[in-house]
């Protein structure tokens, strides 16, 4: 059975321009995914393009939101959210994430970006380097004093 690091492989590969980037943070799944998860809160401390989401409906593990990117870009975004677990898409942006128990660390990938309208395919420009700096932002969340992780400096 794959878990959810897995899932979001097989999803990346089948967008065309989409990129994976995967990393072990040296936090537990709790804590990595209290961040991730919290689409109003934590998610846009770690998104450097993000400015808010807002959650308008949840059914379940069925999400709809608004997203406003910093650059002022808007987004409708529809999907899935559960622990471990984050698919959500709208025309013109698909965001991915997955985290996964690493024996008290916990292995978390994302992808996402500009999204081709009526075609599944992203922009591949920038999109390494933004999810990079997403990741990096990310283990700091959650590495640093008081937020629950192991206050240690995030792994090279």
């Amino acid at each position: 059975m794959f878990d959810d690091v897995r899932r979001l492989r097989v999803m990346g590969a089948g967008v065309r321009g989409a990129r994976i980037v995967e990393r072990v943070l040296p936090a537990p799944l709790d804590v990595v995914w209290g961040v991730m998860g919290d689409l109003e809160g934590g998610f846009g401390e770690f998104q450097p393009d993000m400015r808010s989401v807002r959650v308008l409906r949840r059914d379940g593990d069925r999400v709809e939101a608004l997203a406003r990117s910093r650059y002022g870009l808007r987004a409708r975004l529809h999907g899935v959210l559960r622990p471990g677990w984050c698919w959500l898409q709208s025309r013109f942006l698909v965001i991915g994430m997955a985290a996964a128990d690493e024996g008290g660390s916990t292995r978390v990938a994302l992808t996402g970006g500009v999204r081709i309208p009526g075609r599944a395919a992203l922009v591949p420009f920038g999109a390494r380097r933004e999810l990079e700096r997403a990741m990096a932002r990310l283990a700091e969340r959650v590495t640093r004093p008081g937020s629950g992780g192991t206050g240690g400096p995030p792994p090279g």
